[in-house]
């Protein structure tokens, strides 16, 4: 295994390991977490490029970050180089990288060509890099997919476009479109695209424990390894990894993420992401898990999901 930093652009990680972005799962509790943890590097929720044209409030949210998030990336998806040009202009200080998303599988993403519909045409994924690259002295990176129908690997054709266009890193998550995020996730074809490009390479994809990570790097002889599913209620991944001691509960760490939570939303919004974020946490709770879920699930409010968390989680 590498134990060399990973550094993307001018900005040094401080760990090979680093926390994925998910839409209504790396929010800032979860980040913080994986950061206090040790992660190298934590990334926003998918953000519209258009959105932030439009100020709209609930998008500028997502770009807020913790005392601790340093370095931060900004993940924005955009199909219009000219639009995501504009937003990269508007992003405010503390975003230290810029991601560009190419590989959600969202049908609505996908709908207005983006995400990872832009695996389908590779020239414009280079203009949209190019774009952010000339509207922002930060590192601008990449994330996507092997390709977008399944066997129609194409991954190692874009990476070089986007390097060529000025991309500092690009993260592969070892799927296809089509295939959301069911199977195995496809080694061989992440390390031809680490063959295929200069530039630093993270891994993504069913990494769930130390020796995931440890294989992932192995197998792909990527730079470095983006943990997202595996992370979700395990943040404790990140300290495994880089080999850091943090003496905290479970309980602890869900009674913070409701914490931060509550910072950003009101109680609805906050007991139903955290319901979410809770049965991940039930994974781990043999025998239990089941119940723990069905009752998170029907919570309406704090005392509710309070209860659930004092009887289930040791302090």
């Amino acid at each position: 295994m590498r134990n060399n930093a990973l550094k993307i652009g001018n900005i040094e990680l401080c760990s090979r390991a680093v926390f994925a972005p998910m839409a209504g799962y790396s929010d800032l509790g979860a980040r913080y977490l994986a950061r206090l943890y040790g992660a190298g590097l934590t990334t926003s929720e998918m953000v519209s490029a258009k959105g932030l044209i439009y100020d709209n409030k609930e998008t500028k949210k997502l770009l807020d970050k913790t005392e601790i998030e340093t370095p931060f990336a900004a993940q924005l998806f955009a199909h219009e180089p000219e639009i995501l040009h504009k937003a990269v202009g508007l992003l405010p200080d503390g975003i230290d990288i810029i991601d560009i998303n190419m590989g959600c599988p969202a049908p609505k993403i996908v709908k207005n060509g983006e995400g990872s519909a832009l695996l389908k045409d590779p020239a414009l994924a280079g203009e949209l890099v190019a774009a952010a690259v000339s509207a922002s002295a930060r590192p601008v990176t990449v994330k996507m997919r092997l390709g977008f129908e399944n066997g129609d690997f194409v991954a190692d054709k874009v990476a070089r476009v986007v390097e060529k266009a000025g991309a500092s890193a690009v993260t592969v998550h070892g799927r296809y479109r089509e295939q959301m995020y069911s199977g195995q996730v496809d080694k061989k074809a992440i390390r031809a695209v680490r063959d295929a490009v200069g530039i630093p390479l993270i891994a993504n994809g069913d990494v769930r424990s130390v020796k995931d990570y440890e294989r992932m790097l192995e197998e792909t002889h990527a730079d470095g390894v983006m943990i997202g599913r595996g992370a979700l209620g395990n943040y404790r991944i990140f300290a495994d990894i880089s080999g850091k001691r943090v003496d905290r509960t479970e309980k602890e760490d869900i009674l913070l993420q409701i914490e931060f939570l509550k910072r950003e939303y009101p109680e609805r919004i906050v007991v139903n992401l955290m319901k979410s974020h809770v049965s991940a946490y039930a994974s781990g709770k043999a025998g239990v898990a089941k119940e723990i879920r069905d009752r998170v699930h029907h919570a309406t409010n704090y005392a509710e999901l309070l209860a659930i968390v004092d009887e289930y989680f040791a302090n």
